[in-house]
Protein backbone atom coordinates (compact mmCIF):
# COMPACT_ATOMS: atom_id res chain seq x y z
CA UNK A 1 0.00 0.00 0.00
CA UNK A 2 1.52 3.44 -1.16
CA UNK A 3 0.32 6.84 -0.47
CA UNK A 4 1.36 10.10 -1.89
CA UNK A 5 1.21 13.35 -2.88
CA UNK A 6 1.81 15.15 -6.16
CA UNK A 7 2.14 19.12 -6.26
CA UNK A 8 0.50 19.49 -2.84
CA UNK A 9 -0.30 23.16 -2.43
CA UNK A 10 -2.99 24.89 0.21
CA UNK A 11 -3.65 28.50 0.95
CA UNK A 12 -5.29 30.01 3.19
CA UNK A 13 -6.59 33.61 2.95
CA UNK A 14 -6.56 35.90 5.75
CA UNK A 15 -7.80 39.58 5.86
CA UNK A 16 -7.67 39.70 1.93
CA UNK A 17 -4.01 38.62 1.55
CA UNK A 18 -2.96 34.41 0.50
CA UNK A 19 -0.99 32.35 3.28
CA UNK A 20 0.73 29.25 1.68
CA UNK A 21 0.64 26.70 4.07
CA UNK A 22 1.74 24.42 1.87
CA UNK A 23 4.10 24.43 -1.41
CA UNK A 24 4.07 22.21 -4.24
CA UNK A 25 4.73 19.15 -1.41
CA UNK A 26 5.61 15.77 -3.31
CA UNK A 27 6.35 13.11 -0.72
CA UNK A 28 5.76 9.48 -0.41
CA UNK A 29 5.17 6.55 1.85
CA UNK A 30 4.65 2.48 1.78
CA UNK A 31 3.61 -0.06 4.23
CA UNK A 32 6.61 -0.49 6.75
CA UNK A 33 7.88 3.22 6.42
CA UNK A 34 8.75 5.29 9.70
CA UNK A 35 9.31 8.88 8.25
CA UNK A 36 9.73 11.72 10.90
CA UNK A 37 8.73 15.27 9.58
CA UNK A 38 10.36 18.23 11.75
CA UNK A 39 9.97 21.87 11.62
CA UNK A 40 8.54 24.94 13.60
CA UNK A 41 5.28 25.80 14.30
CA UNK A 42 3.71 27.03 11.47
CA UNK A 43 5.44 25.58 9.18
CA UNK A 44 2.63 23.46 7.88
CA UNK A 45 3.21 19.96 9.36
CA UNK A 46 0.43 19.62 11.08
CA UNK A 47 -1.74 21.15 7.39
CA UNK A 48 -0.31 17.90 5.62
CA UNK A 49 -1.06 15.35 8.36
CA UNK A 50 -4.82 16.57 8.10
CA UNK A 51 -4.52 16.44 3.71
CA UNK A 52 -3.20 13.48 4.14
CA UNK A 53 -5.40 12.08 6.61
CA UNK A 54 -8.45 13.38 3.93
CA UNK A 55 -9.88 16.19 6.61
CA UNK A 56 -8.60 19.08 4.64
CA UNK A 57 -9.12 19.87 1.32
CA UNK A 58 -5.97 20.97 -0.33
CA UNK A 59 -6.14 23.87 -2.86
CA UNK A 60 -4.48 22.09 -5.98
CA UNK A 61 -2.48 19.12 -6.39
CA UNK A 62 -3.37 15.26 -5.23
CA UNK A 63 -3.26 12.47 -2.49
CA UNK A 64 -3.09 9.49 -4.09
CA UNK A 65 -3.34 5.70 -2.40
CA UNK A 66 -2.07 3.08 -4.57
CA UNK A 67 -2.81 5.89 -7.74
CA UNK A 68 -6.60 6.87 -6.79
CA UNK A 69 -7.09 10.49 -5.75
CA UNK A 70 -8.19 10.41 -2.07
CA UNK A 71 -10.41 13.17 -2.99
CA UNK A 72 -12.03 12.33 -6.02
CA UNK A 73 -14.03 9.53 -3.72
CA UNK A 74 -17.27 9.61 -3.17
CA UNK A 75 -18.67 11.03 0.25
CA UNK A 76 -18.50 7.71 1.65
CA UNK A 77 -15.37 5.92 0.59
CA UNK A 78 -13.80 8.98 1.75
CA UNK A 79 -15.39 8.79 5.61
CA UNK A 80 -14.46 4.92 5.10
CA UNK A 81 -10.68 5.93 3.94
CA UNK A 82 -10.65 8.19 6.79
CA UNK A 83 -12.01 5.06 9.40
CA UNK A 84 -9.89 2.65 8.13
CA UNK A 85 -6.71 3.36 6.03
CA UNK A 86 -6.04 6.17 8.23
CA UNK A 87 -5.14 5.89 11.63
CA UNK A 88 -4.60 9.54 13.49
CA UNK A 89 -3.06 10.36 16.66
CA UNK A 90 -4.06 13.79 17.27
CA UNK A 91 -1.45 16.31 18.97
CA UNK A 92 -4.63 17.32 21.71
CA UNK A 93 -5.58 14.46 23.56
CA UNK A 94 -8.72 12.93 22.29
CA UNK A 95 -9.88 10.51 24.61
CA UNK A 96 -13.04 10.60 25.87
CA UNK A 97 -13.67 10.74 29.22
CA UNK A 98 -16.61 9.08 29.49
CA UNK A 99 -15.50 5.69 28.13
CA UNK A 100 -13.07 2.83 29.64
CA UNK A 101 -10.02 2.21 28.31
CA UNK A 102 -11.07 -0.59 26.40
CA UNK A 103 -13.83 0.90 25.05
CA UNK A 104 -12.03 3.98 23.94
CA UNK A 105 -9.98 1.57 21.75
CA UNK A 106 -12.88 -0.28 20.31
CA UNK A 107 -14.71 2.69 19.46
CA UNK A 108 -13.90 3.28 15.59
CA UNK A 109 -14.25 -0.42 15.02
CA UNK A 110 -18.04 0.45 15.38
CA UNK A 111 -18.18 3.49 13.36
CA UNK A 112 -18.16 1.20 10.15
CA UNK A 113 -19.98 -1.91 9.41
CA UNK A 114 -17.13 -4.74 9.50
CA UNK A 115 -16.55 -8.34 10.72
CA UNK A 116 -15.02 -9.36 13.51
CA UNK A 117 -13.64 -9.00 17.70
CA UNK A 118 -13.62 -5.58 18.36
CA UNK A 119 -12.99 -6.68 21.88
CA UNK A 120 -10.66 -9.20 20.92
CA UNK A 121 -8.59 -6.73 19.32
CA UNK A 122 -8.63 -3.89 21.29
CA UNK A 123 -7.30 -5.97 24.12
CA UNK A 124 -4.63 -7.65 21.84
CA UNK A 125 -3.39 -3.25 20.95
CA UNK A 126 -3.69 -2.67 24.72
CA UNK A 127 -1.44 -5.34 25.78
CA UNK A 128 0.82 -4.34 23.03
CA UNK A 129 1.42 -0.63 24.48
CA UNK A 130 1.48 -1.86 27.73
CA UNK A 131 -1.60 -1.55 29.25
CA UNK A 132 -3.16 -4.83 29.06
CA UNK A 133 -3.94 -4.69 33.17
CA UNK A 134 -6.24 -1.50 32.59
CA UNK A 135 -8.38 -1.93 30.12
CA UNK A 136 -11.41 -0.84 33.11
CA UNK A 137 -9.94 2.19 34.31
CA UNK A 138 -11.30 5.60 33.41
CA UNK A 139 -9.29 8.01 31.29
CA UNK A 140 -9.14 10.57 34.86
CA UNK A 141 -7.16 7.46 36.57
CA UNK A 142 -4.62 7.82 33.66
CA UNK A 143 -1.20 9.16 33.11
CA UNK A 144 -0.76 11.70 30.18
CA UNK A 145 1.62 9.00 28.69
CA UNK A 146 -0.91 6.27 29.72
CA UNK A 147 -3.68 8.07 27.45
CA UNK A 148 -1.13 8.53 24.48
CA UNK A 149 -0.98 5.03 24.91
CA UNK A 150 -4.82 4.33 24.79
CA UNK A 151 -5.09 7.28 22.04
CA UNK A 152 -2.12 4.99 19.88
CA UNK A 153 -4.48 1.83 20.43
CA UNK A 154 -7.44 3.04 19.08
CA UNK A 155 -6.19 4.85 16.24
CA UNK A 156 -4.60 1.25 15.16
CA UNK A 157 -7.84 -0.80 15.93
CA UNK A 158 -8.91 -1.22 12.20
CA UNK A 159 -5.52 -1.87 11.13
CA UNK A 160 -4.68 0.78 9.06
CA UNK A 161 -2.16 1.10 6.54
CA UNK A 162 -0.51 4.47 7.93
CA UNK A 163 -0.29 5.84 11.15
CA UNK A 164 -0.51 9.91 11.45
CA UNK A 165 1.44 11.10 14.35
CA UNK A 166 1.07 14.61 15.24
CA UNK A 167 3.82 16.07 17.96
CA UNK A 168 2.53 12.35 19.87
CA UNK A 169 5.60 13.67 22.68
CA UNK A 170 5.58 17.12 22.85
CA UNK A 171 4.16 16.91 26.28
CA UNK A 172 5.76 13.83 27.87
CA UNK A 173 9.14 13.02 29.96
CA UNK A 174 12.50 11.65 28.49
CA UNK A 175 11.69 8.36 29.35
CA UNK A 176 7.83 8.07 28.40
CA UNK A 177 9.01 9.38 24.92
CA UNK A 178 11.11 7.26 24.23
CA UNK A 179 8.92 4.28 24.88
CA UNK A 180 6.62 5.60 23.00
CA UNK A 181 8.60 5.56 19.80
CA UNK A 182 9.45 2.45 20.68
CA UNK A 183 6.03 1.47 20.05
CA UNK A 184 5.91 3.47 16.46
CA UNK A 185 9.11 1.74 15.74
CA UNK A 186 7.12 -1.83 16.32
CA UNK A 187 3.97 -0.59 14.39
CA UNK A 188 6.00 0.13 11.64
CA UNK A 189 8.36 -3.14 11.53
CA UNK A 190 4.80 -4.75 11.21
CA UNK A 191 3.92 -3.44 8.35
CA UNK A 192 1.88 -0.21 9.20
CA UNK A 193 3.23 3.50 7.53
CA UNK A 194 4.12 5.70 10.24
CA UNK A 195 4.47 9.73 9.86
CA UNK A 196 5.36 11.49 12.83
CA UNK A 197 5.47 15.41 12.66
CA UNK A 198 7.63 16.74 15.43
CA UNK A 199 9.84 19.42 16.84
CA UNK A 200 11.94 17.19 19.33
CA UNK A 201 14.93 16.29 16.83
CA UNK A 202 16.09 13.67 19.79
CA UNK A 203 13.34 11.40 19.10
CA UNK A 204 13.96 11.32 14.87
CA UNK A 205 16.76 9.18 15.44
CA UNK A 206 14.79 6.18 15.40
CA UNK A 207 13.04 7.52 11.48
CA UNK A 208 14.01 5.12 8.67
CA UNK A 209 13.33 8.41 6.41
CA UNK A 210 13.66 12.23 7.75
CA UNK A 211 12.23 15.58 6.39
CA UNK A 212 11.97 19.19 7.30
CA UNK A 213 9.13 21.12 6.63
CA UNK A 214 9.75 25.47 6.60
CA UNK A 215 7.40 27.65 5.50
CA UNK A 216 4.85 24.99 3.51
CA UNK A 217 8.49 23.50 1.40
CA UNK A 218 9.10 19.98 2.27
CA UNK A 219 12.74 18.73 2.14
CA UNK A 220 14.58 15.47 2.80
CA UNK A 221 17.34 15.54 5.54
Amino acid sequence: MKLETKNLTKEYTQDERIFGALKDVNFSMASGDFISITGRSGSGKSTLLNILAGLTLPTSGSVLLDGEDIFALSDEALSFYRNATVGCLPQQSSVLTNLTVLDNVRLPFHLAKREGDSEKEARRLLSMVGLKKLTGRMPKRLSGGQLKRVAIARAMINRPGFLLADEPTSDLDAQTTEEIIQIFRKVADEGTAVVMVTHELETTEYAGQRYEMAHGVLRKI
